[in-house]
């Protein structure tokens, strides 16, 4: 499947289509890959969340996460690729199933205790996590039109974060009265491995994209086949890409911060029942933050390149203010010296309020992010071929930071180091993607990556 020569479509435009509800639309189909990441990703979400994987040692989640991410970073990269020979279907319900083993290795370890199972199933999660994460990439940034992207990523942000909303509710309830338990029971486990089951089934109501047709009667790819060589040559490429290389800061960075906002605040600060509580209006916060920012790079100026200016912009003073709370909130405790007593939603008073909002902030600053991130990888093409291992990139280049965070948490260096990192690197990023938006996003739609591949930066200035 997949292993022909390059062959160009003959009718790349067809006759336009008047239902966005139709099956082959990309309203739908984003709809769905959001519906399946609700189910996968988002339920891992919510279990990562919990700090520790929802144990009282968070030793064994630390280094199932390192393995994860590892694995990640290799095959995120090559993901784009991979679906582009394999397609949607088995590229898509490799990926899905391996997040139902990740679970099934905690449930695991909830009885016996040895991390190996955890460790040796998180990399195979990475694997698969890859090949999800770079289709689901692809789709996201490709099926749209051009001057809506913004809106449809934030459409797949607010489903695929309603999976951690709704895998918060699950050990919040059914551990509400084990107000005295470190970690969570059988149940919860077993809640999250049915979640994710149905998601790699409904992978498979993914359609390919050159079978997907746009309102305008444009489809969303001009290559319909691919081969094994051709995908090693183009991500070859994309290391030397300047493109991708400004984009490198802010990827790394992007999930950097997972391990010190779920272990060392939702972990450290609070008790069981209300860290899932907790996850609820953390990813509850993207929907919000990610619903909000793309309406400023869809509808906020005419022009596309001021938009995304904007966007930049509102992600950087929204990130340094949420970084300075985060400040001043772990200057009252430090590794050595976390509250004996962990606070409680319904009975710490006020104690809880500050470090809920903090919490629920990071949620709404981590989807303001990887929207504007997204939206100016999706300004950069239009064609999925393209957008496929620009997303993989993206998502390998993530994982790798991300497996050095873990290892970082693992390590047990001080909480305030790590708070002082993680703010530095998103930082970083902000003026590196004002370069590339300047440089790479154009007003006039009709150029792509795929018509001028050979641009280098001091022509895209001049262009």
């Amino acid at each position: 499947m997949g292993m022909g020569i390059q062959q160009h479509e003959d009718n790349n435009v067809v006759e336009q289509q008047k239902s966005r509800f139709r099956y082959n639309s990309p309203l739908v189909q984003v709809s769905l890959i959001g519906l399946v990441c609700f189910c996968c990703p988002g339920m891992f979400n919510a279990l990562s969340g919990m700090g520790g994987g929802g144990q009282v040692d968070d030793t064994a989640a630390n280094n199932a996460n390192t393995a994860l991410y590892t694995t990640f970073a290799v095959f995120g990269i090559l993901g784009g690729g991979i679906y582009n020979v394999l397609g949607p279907h088995m590229t898509l319900f490799m990926g899905c199933s391996t997040y139902v083993l990740y679970a099934g290795s905690f449930l695991y370890y909830n009885h016996y205790h040895h991390q190996a199972f955890a460790i040796v199933a998180g990399a195979f999660l990475g694997i698969g996590a890859g090949l999800l994460w770079a289709g689901q990439g692809a789709i996201m940034t490709s099926y749209p039109p051009a001057n809506r992207k913004g809106t449809y990523i934030s459409l797949f942000w607010s489903i695929f974060n309603m999976g951690g909303v709704i895998g918060g509710l699950i050990p919040f309830f059914l551990n509400y009265h084990r107000t005295k338990a470190v970690s969570v029971n059988d149940g919860t486990y077993i809640g999250f491995m049915c979640f994710m089951t149905a998601g790699t089934l409904l992978s498979l109501a993914i359609l390919p994209p050159s079978k997907v047709i746009r309102d305008d009667g444009s489809r969303c790819t001009k290559v319909k086949y691919s081969s094994p060589s051709t995908e090693a040559k183009e991500i070859l490429k994309l290391f030397m890409n300047w493109k991708m290389l400004l984009i490198v800061p802010a990827a790394w960075a992007s999930n950097f911060f997972y391990s010190y906002q779920f272990n060392n605040v939702n972990g450290a600060l609070f008790n069981l029942r209300t860290r899932g509580l907790n996850n609820v209006f953390y990813w509850g916060a993207q929907m919000i933050g990610s619903i909000g920012i793309g309406y400023v790079l869809d509808f906020s100026f005419k022009s596309r390149r001021m938009r995304g200016f904007v966007g930049i912009g509102v992600s950087a003073l929204l990130g340094t203010a949420i970084w300075a709370g985060g400040l001043a909130n772990q200057l009252t405790y430090s590794r050595d010296n976390t509250p004996e007593v962990k606070l409680d939603f319904k009975e710490s008073g006020s104690d809880f309020a500050g470090p809920f909002v903090l919490y629920f902030s990071y949620g709404l600053l981590d989807a303001i992010f990887q929207t504007m991130v997204y939206w100016v990888i999706g300004a950069l093409a239009d064609d999925s071929e393209v957008l496929s291992r620009y997303s993989g990139f993206y998502k390998g280049v993530q994982s790798a930071g991300a497996a050095v965070a873990w290892q970082i948490d693992t390590r047990k260096v001080p909480f305030l180091s790590q708070l002082i990192v993680n703010w530095s690197l998103t930082t970083i990023g902000y003026p590196l993607l004002f370069i590339l938006v300047l440089l790479a996003v154009k007003d006039d739609t009709t150029e792509s990556d795929d018509t001028d591949k050979t641009q280098t930066p001091k022509e895209a200035a001049l262009a």
